[in-house]
């Protein structure tokens, strides 16, 4: 099994520019979904299972292949976990989060009361322990 490349024709460049090959990566079935799991700490096969829900062991298994392949993800003792390059990859996604909310607000206005809980609850995630602020 290989991951695509950078350098190498990827989904959407011929010439496997980085972002396209990286983009090409984490656009595979439930591979972001892997990554955002494992924000939180390590995890095993079947805890990884039940967190991403409806996904099929095979599919797993090939997603956990293709993230240590990428040096995402590795192997410990309490399961699966990520690497330093993928708390960093998880880091730098984590704007995007924000700014889908604001994305969401306009093009699906109609579940506001919606996305402003899941606005609300992100900020409470992301303030410093016994910061109790409503900022």
């Amino acid at each position: 099994m290989s991951i695509p490349k950078p350098g190498k024709p990827v989904r959407g460049s011929r010439s496997g520019v980085p972002l396209m090959a990286l983009f090409d990566l984490l656009g595979k079935r439930w591979a972001m979904g892997v990554i955002w799991q494992l924000r939180g700490g390590p995890a095993t096969f079947r805890a990884l299972q039940e967190a991403c829900e409806s996904i099929s062991p095979a599919v797993l298994n090939s997603r956990l292949k293709e993230l240590r392949e990428a040096r995402f993800v590795c192997s410990t003792d309490e399961g699966y976990a990520l690497t330093p390059l993928g708390v960093e990859l998880s880091q730098l996604l984590e704007p995007f989060g924000a700014w889908a909310i604001d994305w969401a607000m306009e093009v699906a206005p109609e579940e506001a009361e919606r996305w402003n809980e899941l606005r609300r609850y992100r900020l409470a995630a992301a303030a410093p322990s016994g910061d109790t602020s409503s900022s």
